[in-house]
């Protein structure tokens, strides 16, 4: 079963734009992942940058938690952030259409 994860990053004032663009280099590693069929950023109204992530297995995400990919990632963003990203795991209930019920 698929696993939907979002990764709230809170950036440093000022310094969202530069944030974004310190996370293109893990975003391209882990896009290499087995088990990654979706990691996309998103800048939200907030003020906060979301990762909507879509793993093919829970165990695909864990192995991806404790990846070198990761670690670039974590590296690449230590200065702008504010606080470490609020993650959530979550299960699809897909409802609907097969298309549009579930990422």
């Amino acid at each position: 079963m698929t696993v939907v994860v979002t990764a709230v990053f809170y950036p440093r004032p000022g310094r969202k734009q530069e944030l974004a663009e310190a996370m293109r280099r893990g975003i391209e590693a882990v896009h290499t992942e087995d088990g990654c069929e979706l990691y996309a950023i998103h800048d939200a109204e907030d003020g906060t940058l979301t990762m909507i992530e879509k793993w093919s297995s829970a165990e695909a995400l864990d192995t991806h938690g404790d990846s070198d990919q990761v670690t670039i990632l974590r590296a690449d963003v230590a200065e702008l952030v504010e606080k470490p990203a609020l993650v959530t795991r979550m299960t699809p209930l897909p409802r609907g259409t097969q298309k549009q019920g579930q990422l």
